[in-house]
């Protein structure tokens, strides 16, 4: 009887995951080393069809204009912008690059970015101070500076009508708009980079699971197998790059490199309402960030969102958070139970206890109806009817446990690189702004990962990102330009 044979070949590089990050790293190599044979596997049948979805992802372009939760409070009622400054410095990068690659015909168009105003909007005598003091940290910041803020119920009604009418006139509000905000279909924004990597030498694999990651002396084997087939193949490459989304943790962990010890995921899912009304809908031309919850997850703050997917705009509130044992939307419900591992169980266990409020807060969303749900967009929107909205599935997301040797495991809202420390593979885990910041994530890792070429490479880095190295916020003449060239090659200005 003749024995099965596993086909082998090989690549310059594997990279796991057809998400944006992927495709943003696959766009790099394809510009500094078009000669490099690039392989993807994505497990689906389509790129960008997890996180990177445009009804998946938040879609904001997260440039921190509007999201609060970026700019904390400190106890004194101080608000501090640092965080704030380097999500919008990284988001800068991303236009750039994207800039870069629509100006030189790599990109044919730009439909999958959009201008929309970023506002934010809090009620409450507490809450307009502290949206007072956040616009007075920010405004002075070139890449803020055309932040405006108001406490006028008639200006709200110019920027946000939805929101405004039907709010009674004595309530205390506070709102800033700034004109400099984005919607970014980032699953679109996927197939238009993988779409050029392909003209170069990436090769994208659809409906191919990795099932194991194996080193093969100096190099990585890659197994994967054919959803459609069953066969199963093995790429031979001296890098791996995990973009799988939730399913990097797993990934990392089979891979058995030292520096995923310890880190653990815990999942968050959720629900948005979609507007079903086209008159509704064209009458709000803004993403409305709010406050979140005490004890909400980042990715729960409540938001009236205007949205472009498959070419037709939308309006969207929530995300209202959930929770399943699921990595991935298209995931298994036993995710989370096979990712505790004798090398995290500690963390996972003692992640508990400092985050009973985000426990608490979760059971209250899971147990909440409705009419309780519908009741939060109303906060937003006064006069909303609950016949105009139906409800849609949001994306998984899976938060990083990380290690730490004070408080066993920390569970952290945002987005960690891992890289094995002989740079022959490397992750992305976590979630918001990954989407928005993914070329500045890609950028360091192959800095981290690729040592011995990152100096040749600099110079064709800074002519596709102008600001690469240096900090636009230093530097308002060059902050203001960049705002403004990145907006006319994008179609952004307004």
């Amino acid at each position: 009887m003749a024995k099965s044979t596993v086909d082998v070949t090989r690549a310059d590089a594997v990279l796991i995951g057809g998400g944006v990050a992927s495709a943003t790293l696959a766009a790099l190599l394809s510009e500094l080393e078009p000669g490099w044979e690039l392989e993807v596997l994505e497990k689906l049948d389509a790129v960008g069809q997890e996180s990177s979805d445009g009804w998946n992802n938040a879609g904001t372009g997260h440039s921190a204009l509007c999201e609060l939760n970026y700019t904390p409070q400190d106890v004194d009622g101080s608000v501090s912008p640092a965080k704030a400054i380097s999500i919008n410095e990284q988001f800068q990068v991303s236009r750039q690059f994207w800039a870069h690659l629509v100006e030189s015909g790599r990109i044919g168009d730009t439909s999958f970015i959009h201008p929309v105003p970023h506002m934010s909007f809090v009620h409450g005598l507490e809450s307009t101070d502290y949206l007072r003091r956040r616009h007075d940290a920010l405004v002075a910041n070139p890449l803020f500076d055309r932040m405006r803020f108001t406490t006028s119920h008639e200006q709200l009604a110019e920027w946000a009508p939805l929101v405004s009418e039907g709010r009674p006139v004595t309530e205390s509000i506070a709102a800033t708009w700034s004109p400099d905000g984005t919607d970014v279909n980032f699953g679109q924004l996927t197939r238009n980079l993988f779409a050029f990597a392909e003209t170069v030498g990436t090769t994208v694999r659809t409906g191919r699971e990795v099932i194991s990651l194996r080193r093969m002396g100096g190099e990585w084997g890659v197994m994967s197998r054919s959803s459609a087939t069953g066969a199963v193949h093995v790429t031979r490459t001296p890098f791996v790059f995990v973009g799988a989304g939730g399913n990097a943790l797993p990934l990392l962990q089979d891979s058995g490199i030292d520096e995923i010890r310890g880190f653990g995921g815990f999942p968050i899912s959720g629900e948005w309402l979609r507007c079903t009304n086209e008159e509704i809908i064209a009458r709000h031309d803004a993403k409305v960030y709010g406050r979140a919850s005490v004890g909400a997850p980042p990715m729960s703050v409540p938001h009236l969102d205007t949205r472009f997917v498959d070419g037709r705009r939308s309006l969207m509130f929530g995300p209202y958070a959930g929770w399943s044992p699921k990595f991935l939307k298209t995931g298994r419900y036993t995710d989370l139970f096979a990712s505790i591992k004798p090398g995290n169980i500690a963390q996972m266990v003692a992640v508990a206890p400092p985050n009973l409020d985000l426990m608490t807060y979760l059971a209250k969303e899971l147990a909440a109806t409705s009419g309780k749900r519908f009741a939060a967009l109303t906060e937003y929107m006064p006069g909303a009817r609950e016949e105009d909205w139906e409800p849609v599935t949001a994306g998984q997301r899976v938060q990083v446990i990380a290690p730490d040797p004070k408080k066993v495991g920390v569970l952290q809202f945002g987005t960690q690189l891992i890289t094995a420390a002989d740079g022959s593979i490397g992750g992305m885990l976590g979630a918001s702004p990954g989407a928005s910041t993914a070329t500045t994530i890609m950028l360091d890792m192959m800095a981290a990962v690729f040592s011995d070429r990152i100096d040749a490479w600099r110079p064709r880095i800074a002519r596709m990102i102008p600001s690469y190295g240096t900090s636009l916020s230093d530097d308002a003449d060059a902050a203001h330009s960049s705002l403004e060239r990145t907006a006319s090659i994008l179609g952004l200005s307004h």
